[in-house]
């Protein structure tokens, strides 16, 4: 059972959490933690929870040992300086969660591969062009998990691309490196490991995704809450576990400014755990957390 550690001669704004001062290494108050929230809301436009004090300074704390300060406040005060930092930088990329794996939520790459992108061949069959955004790529095992879907139903000749986005400048590497532990693979089908996935000489124990997925996915940093240098049309956008992080508005925001970039009847897919209720009528379900754009 957690408790609060409370010293009760100081005001409640400075009240270490959880864990009492005298274990820890860095000063860490509820001044200190309120700050920093205000930082990560008002850039990325993400709630942190009051359950993630321990978190943020877990992950915090490595950075403020590895530029010499002592304290929370001295780090928060050299955030402050300059938003556009390299140290800024890392900040938000150590307080983002990125949690992902291939075809996480199966049922939406079956959808993609049986009913969506058969959809689009026949529509855009003039063209023989798609376009797909993955906004929260993470690692990159969603984009990629996308561009196996496409690889194996929509003709090679077609001019396919897929952009996938975040803001963490450290996963978008990985990402775009295409090289992951094999352990990240063990769970999917032996055929498509064999398809898709080579051993990696230069790396043991990990593996890399063939060329041709790589050649299909363009890696770019953006955050969702800042202009988007993307004019569309888009025929699909995955935008999963990424949207239970906002509040009411942004998210309305959002779903708006998806729906501009998206052709009528484009696909939009969201998280098992998020739903449209209340955020945008011009969405209708079609699966599973799958919704396509109005005719308009």
């Amino acid at each position: 059972m957690c408790c609060w550690v409370c010293d009760v001669t100081q005001p409640a704004s400075d009240v270490d959490f959880m864990i009492s001062q005298a274990e820890r290494e860095f000063t860490f108050t509820t001044k200190d933690f309120e700050k920093l929230c205000v930082m990560v809301n008002r850039y990325t436009g993400i709630q942190m929870a009051d359950g993630k004090q321990d978190m943020l300074y877990g992950r915090l704390s490595r950075r403020i040992r590895m530029l010499g300060m002592n304290s929370f406040k001295a780090y928060i005060h050299l955030l402050e300086q300059d938003e556009g930092s390299d140290e800024f930088n890392a900040f938000i990329n150590a307080v983002t969660t990125n949690l992902t794996s291939f075809f996480r939520e199966s049922h939406h790459f079956e959808y993609l591969k049986t009913t969506v992108l058969p959809k689009l061949m026949q529509r855009n069959r003039a063209t023989q062009r798609i376009r797909i955004w993955s906004a929260g790529s993470s690692t990159g095992e969603e984009p990629y998990s996308i561009a196996m879907s496409v690889a194996e139903t929509v003709p090679s000749h077609w001019d396919v691309k897929i952009l996938a986005t975040d803001l963490d400048t450290d996963v978008l590497a990985h990402g775009e490196s295409g090289i992951y532990d094999v352990g990240r693979i063990e769970n999917l089908d032996d055929a498509l490991v064999q398809q898709w996935f080579l051993k990696s000489k230069k790396h043991p124990g990990k593996v890399s995704v063939r060329p041709e997925l790589q050649e299909m996915i363009y890696f770019r940093q953006l955050n969702l809450l800042h202009e988007w240098p993307m004019r569309g049309p888009l025929d699909i956008i995955f935008c999963r576990n990424v949207i239970i992080y906002f509040d009411m508005p942004t998210k309305q925001k959002l779903m708006e400014r998806y729906a501009n970039l998206l052709v009528p009847e484009g696909h939009l897919f969201l998280g098992h755990s998020e739903a449209m209720n209340n955020m945008s009528e011009r969405f209708a379900l079609c699966g599973k957390s799958i919704y396509n754009k109005q005719g308009y």
